[in-house]
């Protein structure tokens, strides 16, 4: 594939020390998409192959016609091997995640399905969670529906991720550099009459050939009193990634279990069996080791399937960070979930008085990157790059 350790033109969604970190992981993958497509100094040779572009890479919108999906609007973007798909109807939420082919994220039983109602009414939001790469937790609450001492409710898992987006708009073009970059981006908010006024400006982009999607946030509190900012991205990986033999790779200082459920599941948290009836989930909070850079991540990596996805991330940005671990048949899951607040909820950091949040006019800005990982020598460095963080 050539050289891929020059970042794009990500200036305008990362700090210098982030884009100097996602270089060296550039660098240390490089092999693992060595047969994958041209990049910067192939630019005029790729062009010399194709008669549109877009025989390897695009952006493009659309629209589902049928079913719970009926009438949702996504845009979906093909980077050579890489092909994802945003949701503008659900907070530019990424549902689909594939490589070469195979599918590498989880699908749940409701399937795509847009804003229903009854997305927020208690827990009846599991009839409307989708899964996929990810999809944003908050703003008011995350994890159980809770009801606090003055009868107010808060949904599961809140409302941002069912918000449909605005100022929606998607682009592809050859950069400065000689690279091929597709972005998507829009506005989010979550508000209420005589409530909060919260403003998500989320960027998606990726860079044709490279293996990865960062994905970009800035959360702006445009009200006028301070209020509760709970925030966590919900990444879920499913079959055939997921499968007898998969691991967990997570540079965990200690995992607590959320639960008794969790507590007495005799397989490690970083095993993955197969699918068994009806087994309940169990859940953990680890405590995460990080580098000298502050950066840290968690991973799913199949040496079967020769794939990994890993989630990176700045650990002073998510001081909280969940594994969902689901192997009942039918539900079969891994989520791993970096947040600013625990899974336990509203109610467990008003009770601790540290609830998170925003000053009036202030704004919180959270980046995350994606990254396959492909080939034996690729996922031998993750398990590498996990022994570092701990030693």
């Amino acid at each position: 594939m050539g050289d891929i350790t020059t970042v794009a033109d990500e200036s305008t969604v990362a700090d210098e020390s982030a884009v100097a970190d996602e270089s060296a992981v550039d660098a240390a993958s490089a092999d693992s998409c060595a047969s994958a497509v041209a990049t910067a100094s192939d630019r005029r040779v790729l062009q010399a192959h194709v008669g549109s572009i877009q025989q390897a890479a695009y952006v493009r919108p659309l629209q589902y016609q049928e079913g719970r999906a009926g009438s949702m609007h996504a845009i979906e973007v093909k980077n050579g091997p890489m092909r994802f798909v945003s949701m503008a109807d659900k907070a530019l939420d990424v549902s689909q995640l594939e490589y070469r082919g195979e599918n590498l994220t989880f699908l749940s039983k409701p399937g795509l399905n847009g804003r229903n109602q009854f997305d927020t009414n208690g827990a009846e939001a599991q009839r409307s969670i989708m899964g996929g790469l990810f999809f944003t937790c908050g703003f008011e609450n995350i994890g159980a529906p809770y009801t606090d001492a003055d009868g107010r409710e808060y949904p599961m898992h809140g409302r941002i991720r069912t918000t449909p987006a605005e100022h929606v708009s998607s682009d592809a073009y050859w950069n400065a550099e000689g690279e091929y970059v597709m972005t998507i981006s829009g506005e989010v908010r979550e508000a209420e009459l005589f409530g909060e006024n919260l403003v998500m400006r989320r960027s998606i982009s990726t860079v044709y050939g490279r293996p990865k999607i960062v994905v970009d946030d800035v959360v702006t509190n445009e009200g006028f009193r301070d209020e509760p900012l709970m925030w966590m991205y919900h990444c879920n990986f499913g079959w055939p990634l997921l499968a007898e033999g998969a691991q967990v790779v997570i540079p965990s200082r200690h995992a607590e279990p959320r639960n008794e459920d969790a507590a007495n599941d005799s397989t490690p948290w970083s095993e993955i069996g197969a699918p068994v009836p009806n087994k309940p989930e169990s859940v953990y909070i680890h405590t995460l080791a990080a580098g000298e850079d502050g950066r840290s991540f968690a991973a799913v990596m199949n040496r079967a399937l020769g794939l990994g996805v890993s989630v990176e991330f700045d650990a002073a940005d998510f001081p909280y960070f969940m594994q969902w671990k689901s192997v009942a048949s039918g539900d079969y899951v891994v989520g791993l979930e970096p947040a600013n607040s625990s899974v336990h909820g509203r109610g467990y950091h008003e009770r601790r008085g540290d609830l998170h949040t925003i000053a009036p006019g202030a704004s919180e800005h959270k980046r995350v990157t994606f990254r396959i990982h492909e080939g034996a020598d690729a996922l031998d460095a993750l398990e590498r790059r996990r022994a570092e963080l701990l030693a």
